[in-house]
């Protein structure tokens, strides 16, 4: 007879599950995942961070291209072959998805091809009607696209992120629906490769939690490359017909509308909870929709903990697999730290990136905090200037009394990768003077950080 009772049971195989279950796997001998998806690998290499970091990187390769004449060079021509990119991208994913599947299957744990609902507190039922018990569980479901109440959306056949990073032909001119960072991040793409495209945005400006600073410099440039980006905006209605979709908001006071072949809609993701039978085992819910957690991870059900997008508060796979991991530690009786807290780290993957790390300037006023803050630009900066990288700045901010440094913003070439030089100071509670002892190499992008620090270090 097939074993029905686990020590520690995953629902959910994607990176912050699997995590859980590794990590349940050091101690435990039976440990099950349940994964009813119709491929296995989970969001973040299927259908978020690794597809479509690998068509963006190759559309601001094509953007470079196309301004070769500023490096004094001669690119007769360059144009996307979107056959061509989505071969790339589904080689590139197909060899990270493999790797996955692999562990998954392997023997360290028993994989039930199927979805589950709980039934009990320690209990679910599979789509078959199998019945599996365990001592723990985690819930890693992961997150949906959400459908806010826009009149007429319900009904047309929109596109969403998994049709844009699966296509292998050119639209013409798409309106995107939303200005997040999936809706940024794939409206600069298609921009870049060669579409029209219209951007309808409902907040004030796009990127709404990252620095207004930072969104600024990206809403210039997303204009100057030729997005038609709208603010502001309240959605009316959007319809359909054989020509396309049709698009009617209101902006300053005027109804405009707007139309295309194609359309996306990025107006955000839910968490993937419908459907998992949370009430049957006690598992409170916020008013977001997200599954109510403690700094464990712990549900309302002691037996249950939840990581990654379904739990938040952030959809960032590196939050989900140390989420992921804690609550197993947790759950197995070992020592474990919660994950949140002031060393958050983001990143935007626009041209120009966005990197944040640890406190912001409006978190530092709303608890008071006596800092100061300094900042500096990459138009002035020798190696961003020689890169044809000026668009952006860098800030950092630190404690007045201590000069810890609390938090960092970048918005500018590579900043996704410049951010983690302060993540380091901002984590192991450096102070400014400790990071003007590091040997910052000219001439570097990274450099640039000196001289925020310097500044802040003489008005301390």
């Amino acid at each position: 007879m097939s074993r029905t009772h686990f020590d520690y049971l995953v629902i959910g195989g994607g990176s912050g599950g699997y995590a859980a279950a590794r990590t349940a796997r050091e101690v435990c001998e039976h440990v099950a995942i349940v994964d009813g998806a119709e491929t296995l690998g989970g969001l973040c290499i299927l259908r978020g961070c690794m597809p479509s970091k690998t068509l963006i990187y190759s559309a601001e390769v094509l953007h470079l291209a196309r301004l070769a004449e500023k490096f004094g060079l001669k690119v007769p021509e360059a144009s996307a072959d979107m056959a061509a990119l989505h071969e790339r991208k589904r080689k590139v994913i197909g060899e990270f998805a493999a790797y996955r599947q692999g562990q998954l299957q392997s023997d360290r744990f028993t994989l039930f091809r199927k979805r589950a609902r709980f039934i009990a507190a320690d209990a679910i039922e599979l789509d078959d009607g199998t019945r599996l018990t365990a001592d723990h569980f985690m819930v890693a479901t992961g997150s949906v696209v959400a459908e806010p109440p826009v009149d007429g959306l319900a009904g047309v056949p929109y596109w969403t992120s998994d049709d844009i990073l699966d296509l292998d032909f050119l639209p013409e001119k798409i309106i995107v629906l939303g200005g997040g960072v999936v809706a940024c991040e794939l409206a600069q793409f298609l921009r870049r490769v060669g579409s029209e495209v219209i951007q309808i945005q409902r907040s004030p400006r796009v990127l709404k939690e990252m620095p207004a600073e930072a969104a600024a410099v990206v809403e210039e440039v997303f204009r100057r490359e030729g997005i038609e980006l709208h603010t502001d905006t309240v959605l009316k209605s959007i319809a359909h017909s054989d020509g396309g979709f049709c698009v009617r908001f209101e902006h300053a006071g005027e109804t405009l509308t707007r139309t295309a072949p194609y359309l996306l809609n990025a107006l955000g993701r839910r968490p993937a909870t419908r459907g998992l039978g949370l009430d049957a085992a006690g598992i409170a819910l916020r008013d977001d929709g997200g599954i109510r957690c403690d700094d464990m991870q712990q549900t309302s059900n002691p037996k249950v903990s939840a990581c990654g997008d379904v739990a938040g508060p952030h959809e960032m796979v590196h939050l989900a697999i140390l989420q992921g991991e804690l609550a197993a530690r947790h759950a197995t009786g070992r020592a474990a730290e919660p994950v949140i807290g002031d060393p958050h780290v983001g990143v935007v993957f626009t041209d120009p990136q966005i990197g944040v790390a640890g406190l912001g300037e409006a978190e530092l006023n709303e608890r008071g905090v006596d800092f100061v803050s300094a900042g500096y630009p990459f138009d002035d900066h020798g190696k961003s200037i020689l890169m044809e990288a000026g668009q952006g700045y860098v800030k950092v901010f630190a404690e007045r009394a201590t000069g810890v440094v609390l938090g960092a913003e970048c918005v500018g070439r590579d900043g996704g990768e410049l951010i983690h030089a302060m993540a380091v100071g901002v984590t192991l509670r450096a102070t400014v003077r400790d990071l003007l002892k590091v040997q910052w190499y000219h001439p570097t992008l990274a450099e640039i950080w000196t001289y925020p620090l310097e500044e802040i270090e003489s008005l301390r």
